[in-house]
């Protein structure tokens, strides 16, 4: 194999593969990257045995062939390579070597025989869509901080993408929740969705799928069947297996006739709320707030730190409530907020709070109250 490549090409397509090899790993192949040079391309395959992604780069091939190479090597290598430089390389096979040229530089890394590297067995896919990738990403960015984190119901270990029932009709809809505060985002059904099984995208994948989002212009062509999940662009192919288990009923959490309602400008708040809650104990990191007609005050009260208070015009004109909630929780919630005002729905100190932006319903959030 001999081929000639652009560094900033080689850099984008190592990239994505060098993040997808599991760091730690007892089969020595899987830290590898597959380089096979075909044509006037070649394709960089890594996986883990859960996830494989497959990066299609433009090259000048003069050799076709194949190898595989340990991606965070070859990653490092090509990172430190001087803008602009055209990469050489060239696998030998009588000394199972990799030779990676540009300008001066020259490195000769170790490989490992093509034959041993695993190709995830190809999935028949009941449903075939093409969805817009600022949808998909607002889909998966605005849930994706509720996973649980929690390996034990790994069933929470990533985002649920299904069909569902919405006001308008038919939505693709994503739902994570963690036990202590759940996203529900829903967006428009793109045609030939339909008939899509429900999938939990795992964590992983949900963040190796987020590098191929970036263009606005782009359309994802989405692959789903009961075992898997395929996100392909012209360039970057990523299928991963999903989580096999159920996903809970989670419309069973979110509260319906909550009546008191707060709107409150939601940059101002997450600010409020981050200063205050600089001397909560790491612990709880309890934060209270009092609402009163058009007044609400955010405390905290730590007894080995200290106390701080802050207080914040908004719009509120329900009887008096105290409520405390985990700081990190509020400030991750209203931070999802895209327009300016973010509208919190409660009933009382012990029940499920909702949070919206404004009046839209396509994003909704679901925090749990703490006891302060």
């Amino acid at each position: 194999m001999k081929l000639s490549i652009e560094r900033a090409t080689l850099l984008k397509a190592v990239s994505q593969a060098q993040s997808v090899v599991e760091r730690r790993n007892t089969i020595p192949i899987l830290a590898n990257v597959l380089i096979e040079a075909e044509g006037d391309a070649v394709h960089f395959r890594a996986t883990d045995l859960d996830i494989e992604v497959v990066d299609k780069a433009p090259a000048k091939v003069e050799q076709a062939g194949a190898t595989t190479v340990s991606a965070v090597l070859l990653h490092e290598i090509v990172r430190k390579l001087p803008d602009g430089a055209l990469v050489n390389l060239t696998a030998d096979a009588a000394t199972g070597r990799l030779t990676v040229d540009a300008g001066r530089s020259n490195f000769s890394l170790a490989t490992l025989p093509k034959e041993d590297f695993p190709v995830m067995a190809s999935s028949e896919y009941a449903s075939n869509f093409s969805a817009k990738a600022p949808e998909l990403r607002r889909l998966f960015d605005k849930s994706k901080f509720a996973i649980s984190t929690e390996e034990t119901r790994y069933y929470l270990n990533g985002v649920y993408m299904h069909v569902s029932d919405a006001d308008g009709g038919k939505v693709l809809r994503c739902v994570a929740t963690d036990g202590h505060r759940l996203a529900r985002i829903d967006s428009d059904l793109p045609d030939g969705a339909s008939d899509m099984p429900g999938v939990i995208v795992p964590r992983k994948t949900v963040g190796e799928l987020r590098k191929l989002l970036d263009d606005d212009e782009m359309k994802i062509a989405v692959s789903v069947s009961e075992t898997k999940i395929r996100f392909a662009t012209p360039d970057i192919t990523l299928t991963s297996k999903v989580i096999d288990g159920t996903f809970p009923d989670y419309t069973r959490v979110i509260p319906q006739g909550n009546t008191r309602r707060l709107e409150v400008d939601a940059a101002e708040f997450a600010k409020a709320v981050d200063r205050v809650a600089t001397v909560s104990s790491e612990r709880s990191r309890a934060v209270k707030l009092a609402l009163d007609e058009d007044r609400l005050i955010l405390s905290v009260n730590a007894p080995d730190s200290g106390a701080a208070e802050e207080e914040l015009a908004v719009a509120y004109g329900d009887e008096r409530l105290e409520i405390g909630f985990n700081a990190k929780y509020l400030l991750e919630i209203a931070s999802q907020v895209d327009r300016e005002n973010a509208v919190f729905m409660f009933n009382s100190s012990g029940d499920p709070t909702l949070m919206r932006e404004g009046n839209d319903t396509t994003a909704v959030y679901v925090v749990m109250p703490m006891r302060v």
